[in-house]
Parts: structure tokens; sequence; C-alpha cells
């Protein structure tokens, strides 16, 4: 029997400690010590595992690259973002809010590869077989190629991994954190188990050159749960994001060894699953009416992506002693930043004004650009003067009320050409005259000032 030690573990970053304190001494978050239970390998045990990795080392020039060849996902464009597609021996995680889509489009993908004669594995901790095959007769991925089965133990998947000859060529596990190890001590989705079931896996589909896909469940800020260990494990991770009650999802690649980062892919929820938008340009915008006032168009950028979103404010007058201020779909610090700056260079007043605005089409956006679109919606609102019908705008706003330069501006530029946007207001440059103030931005939309 492996000796049983007693450690504490950070829920947080997964750092080890001797004795429990109230601060993480790596990650520095508070009461984040878990007292855990693990099993320890005996010193013979370990000598051999260094041995047998010892025997495995050679040149890279004599290495055999043929069995690592990427096969397809059965979407062009998520092969596009990850790279090559889905590659041998590699690790995904998949996170997203519950109810998000993950498992439906996991199984979406795993019918694509099984119909290409690829054998496929989806284990579920979370659902049974008759609901596994009723998802799949739905969204018509059934197949002989594609297996499933429904159990809470790691080591119920181990004999499908033990030669390349037998293994599936694409292993996806609904989720990490309802399995348990039988080497770990702890329920599952612990830390030590979610390590230890993680690992395991890990190990064994890179000797098996199969695929594997793990989908992580995520805390209530949105971020992946378990110890950053499992993010650092694998090659690629792919967050899931987007509103429950809205008919888009956005893909955004976070980490990817293979290809580029930060790339964006958007999915409409059909009845039949999730499908691509293959131009998600004007995709935000719906139906809007350009003779309103306090809306705007922003040209914004997620990865390498641009795309059209529309701005919306309110300003209204207030019967508080305190003026309300909110904001969704972004920072509402940056709608506090942005009225002091209005009322510091324009001279406005919004002292008795209640004021609201949002992100069209339930998108949230974090860059930037996004500040002069809000500027000209919260003035066009406060004004009652709706902006040009084709008007689209992207810069940052700083503090002196000057208006700066973002990054893909070019990208930027050539979709606002291709769409036939005018006027095109931007930060000023060289090749393009924009807007250097937003005093000059009040006058060349408003005439005031």
């Amino acid at each position: 029997m492996p000796k049983v030690r007693e450690v504490y573990i950070c829920t947080s970053c997964g750092a080890q400690s001797a004795q429990w304190k109230g601060q993480c001494p790596k990650c520095r978050e508070w009461n984040t010590l878990e007292l855990t239970r693990v099993a320890q390998a005996s010193s013979a045990k370990q000598a051999g595992r260094l041995v047998s990795a010892s025997s495995r080392i050679q040149p890279l020039s004599h290495v055999a690259s043929h069995d690592h060849s990427a096969f397809g996902t059965g979407l062009d464009a998520l092969d596009r973002i990850l790279g090559r597609g889905f590659v041998p021996g590699a690790a995904i995680l998949v996170g997203g809010e519950p109810g998000i889509g993950k498992s439906t489009l996991l199984l979406q993908l795993a019918g694509a590869v099984a119909r290409e004669g690829r054998t496929v594995l989806y284990a579920s901790g979370e659902e049974s077989l008759p609901q596994i095959k009723g998802r799949a007769e739905r969204l018509g991925v059934l197949c002989d190629e594609l297996l499933a089965v429904s159990t809470s133990r790691v080591e119920d998947l181990f004999p499908l991994l033990e030669t390349p000859e037998s293994a599936p060529a694409l292993l996806i596990v609904d989720s990490v954190q309802t399995l348990a190890s039988d080497s770990a001590e702890g329920l599952p989705g612990n830390v030590s188990q979610v390590r230890a079931v993680s690992t395991e896996l890990v190990e064994r589909c890179k000797r098996s050159n199969t695929t594997l896909v793990l989908v992580g469940h995520v805390t209530k800020d949105g971020t992946l749960a378990g110890p950053r260990l499992l993010e650092h494990l694998v090659d690629t991770v792919i967050s899931l994001e987007g509103d429950r009650r809205e008919m888009f999802r956005m893909l955004r690649v976070l980490k990817n060894r293979f290809g580029p980062n930060q790339e964006l892919l958007i999915f409409r929820m059909m009845q039949k699953g999730l499908e691509i938008v293959e131009d998600p340009s004007t995709f935000f915008l719906g139906a809007r009416d350009t003779a309103l006032s306090g809306t705007a168009v922003v040209m914004a950028v997620d990865g390498q992506r641009p795309f059209a979103v529309e701005i919306q404010a309110l300003a209204t007058r207030s019967y508080l002693s305190i003026p309300r201020r909110t904001g969704l779909g972004f920072d509402v610090n940056r709608l506090h930043l942005l009225i002091a700056v209005l009322e510091k260079h324009l001279r406005l007043n919004f002292g008795q004004v209640d004021i609201y605005a949002k992100v069209g089409g339930g998108m949230r956006l974090q860059e930037p650009g996004l500040d002069l679109a809000l500027v000209a919606a919260l003035l066009s609102s406060f004004y009652d003067i709706p902006l040009p019908e084709r008007c689209v705008l992207w810069g940052e706003v700083d503090l002196n009320g000057q208006i700066r330069p973002v990054s893909s501006h070019d990208i930027r530029m050539t979709q606002a050409q291709r769409l036939g946007y005018t006027p095109i207001i931007c930060p000023a440059d060289k090749k393009y005259r924009g807007a250097a103030t937003v005093a000059e931005l009040q006058k060349m939309l408003f005439r005031k000032g």
C-alpha cells in the first residue's frame, strides 16, 4: 500500500503547504488552503519511472512525426483557429458556464470525426447513456464509430488507452470534475482529484496518440475552476461564452500551442445544434433603427476578427439626489471615467441626469476602442440628435479628452470601408483625418462647442 501524507493544497492555484496558513504563499489568496490526503509513491516505483523515461531519450532528428499529423474537427473555421485541427496526443481544455452549449458542441465534433472513420469515445460523468443517445439523435450524429460510456471512475477509461492500436482517435471527458481516481483521496472535483485525473489521462493519451478533450467547470466570475495546473497541463484552452438567453455563442481560444491564441469564433444556437456564423461583421447589429438618438456603432476587434456592434446610451432627467449610472456589457467604471471627461472638457453638467448604457446584442466588450462610440452615443442621447445613418467609430479617450489610437487600426478601417460605413470617425493619423479630441467629435457630429 502506498504511504499517505496530509498536506494543505490551495484551491485557487494548487500550491502545497506542510501547514495551514491563512494566506496562500504562492497566489496570495485568503482562506484557500484545504487539508488533503495524498498518496506518496515508493522510492522503487519512482526509480522505475526514471529508468523508463531515460530509455526513451533520443535525438529530436530521429523522432518520427508521421503519426502526429492533425485530423479535421468537421468544422473548417474551427480547424483554422486551432491551427491544424485535432493533433494526436494533444490535450484541449474547454470551459464555459452551465448550459452554454459545451456538451452540444463537443458531441457535434465527436459525430463529425466519427463519420470520417475514426473511433471516438465520449465519456460522461454527468449524463446517462440514454441521455447522451437522445442528444446525439437530435443532432443527427449517431454512427457505429461513436462510442460512449457513463462513469465516474477514471480507471474505466484506461483499458482503451493501453496501446495506440486499440485507442480511440478522440477522447472527450465531460467533465473532469465529475471523475475520481483511486490514487487520490477525497470526493470528485476537489484539487487532488482533478490533478490526479487530468495528469493520468494526459499521460496515457500522449502514449496512445489520442486527442484528449477535457470539459472544465467555471467559477462564479467565469474563470476555470480547479488548480491552475490544469491550464498549464493542456496544450489548448478554449472558452465558450455568451448569454444563455441569447442565440449566439462565442468560442474564444485563450491558449494554443499549435496556432494563434486570442482567436474568436461566433456560433448561432439552432435546433440542430451550434452553427458557425461565417460573417459576423454585422451579426450583432440586428434590426437597428438609425433614426433614433442615443445609438452608435463601434468597429470592435476580438483577436483578429472585426465586427460592428451597436452601443446604446440613455441620458434622462434624474429625480434622485445621486443620479444613477448603469452599464451593461462593459466595465461600468469606464462609463464613470468618460462622464467625468465630458464634464471637464465639454463643460457639460450631468449632475441631474441619469445615464444608462449598454452593448447591443448581448455582447461584452473589454477593449479601449469602445470609448469613442460610447461618448458619441451618450452625447447623442443628451442632445437628442441621432448620429449619421452609416457612421462608425472607434478610439480610446484619455483623461485629457484626447482621442488615442487603438490596436488593429488597419483591420478596423478595411472592414469599415468594405461594409460601406461613412463617416468613419477614429483617431487622426497621417493617412486619415479623424478626431483628435472629444471637443472636435462634438463639433463634427452635433455642431456644438
